[in-house]
């Protein structure tokens, strides 16, 4: 504030020769001079803006981590887990290879169990939610854990704002372009938001862009420090050769869902199997099988 009040004195000292020299080379100097100190100023507010929010942050999520009573569960914070992290030599330390497969795995796990409780909370029964024919797995959920991880995880110490709104973006990108690419390759489309108010072409609507926004707090500020934690504590031998068995039993689980979604759509149009491996998915995955997996599959007109 000194400075500002100093050079204010020092501007209206300036004014009166201002009028007999507009164009002099000291009103150039003054004006570059204040333009750059009004850019340093405002790139030293936005600087000072993030390191006062990451501060205050941390001290929120460290004392909701310490905070004690019959009914609080204490997730651990993000600044704890970086801070064990910092003092290990884990397989996973970090943002690596490994813990973002496994986040892979763990989200494509978790996401199908949430959308289960909620078709059974919101209309009474359990329906499959599963994306892929082997497992209670859903790549789409993986892949948005991973990527809103990758997103977020340089604020995952900042205001749960900054998680909220990349949730919205994140998911909501990514929901659209998966049901782009669904229906552009296989002519089918496994959710419809038509009939919800405020959608895009019905691959996305307001009401699930604020879920994913949601989930985008949760999942970086609690389930993602829980995870990493859990992590830390397997040994490194057992960590890649559990990462790499995941990997390669998601790649071929990947590969027969394609092929069985593949002859699904072919049977749909009434095209025979062409071969062994045809008649082989045909058997392996007939229409009734399909229709339990992916049971809000909806083939385009």
């Amino acid at each position: 504030m000194e400075t500002v009040s100093s050079t204010e004195r020092e501007v209206a000292d300036i004014y009166p020769r201002m009028i007999d020299d507009p164009n002099s080379e000291e009103m150039k100097g003054m004006a570059d001079s204040l333009k750059r100190a009004t850019s340093n100023i405002a790139r030293a507010q936005v600087d000072m803006f993030g390191i006062s929010d990451e501060f205050h942050a941390r001290m929120r999520d460290i004392k909701k981590q310490k905070k004690s009573g019959r009914f609080h569960i204490p997730f651990p914070a993000n600044a704890s887990v970086d801070m064990s992290e910092s003092l290990s030599n884990s397989f996973a330390k970090g943002l690596n290879f490994y813990k973002i497969m496994l986040i892979g795995f763990v989200g494509s796990f978790a996401g199908v169990l949430f959308e289960l409780l909620w078709c059974l909370v919101n209309n009474g029964y359990i329906e499959s939610r599963s994306g892929l024919v082997y497992g209670p797995f859903n790549l789409l959920y993986g892949v948005a854990a991973v990527i809103i991880t990758v997103f977020l995880y340089n604020f995952r110490n900042r205001g749960s704002f900054i998680s909220f709104a990349g949730g919205v973006l994140v998911g909501s990108v990514l929901e659209y372009v998966c049901s782009w690419a669904q229906e552009a390759i296989f002519g089918t489309r496994s959710w419809d938001y038509s009939h919800m108010p405020f959608n895009l072409n019905g691959r996305i609507c307001l009401l699930y862009s604020m879920f994913w926004g949601v989930l985008g707090v949760i999942w970086i500020k609690r389930i993602y420090p829980i995870m990493a934690g859990l992590i830390l504590m397997i040994p490194n031998k057992v960590g890649k050769v559990v990462t790499w068995a995941l990997v390669i039993f998601f790649v071929f689980n990947s590969l027969m869902t394609v092929a069985a979604l593949t002859r699904w759509v072919r049977r749909d149009s009434g095209i025979e199997p062409f071969g062994v491996v045809g008649e082989f998915i045909d058997r392996r995955f007939p229409d009734e099988r399909m229709e339990r997996i992916f049971a809000n599959m909806k083939f385009s007109e």
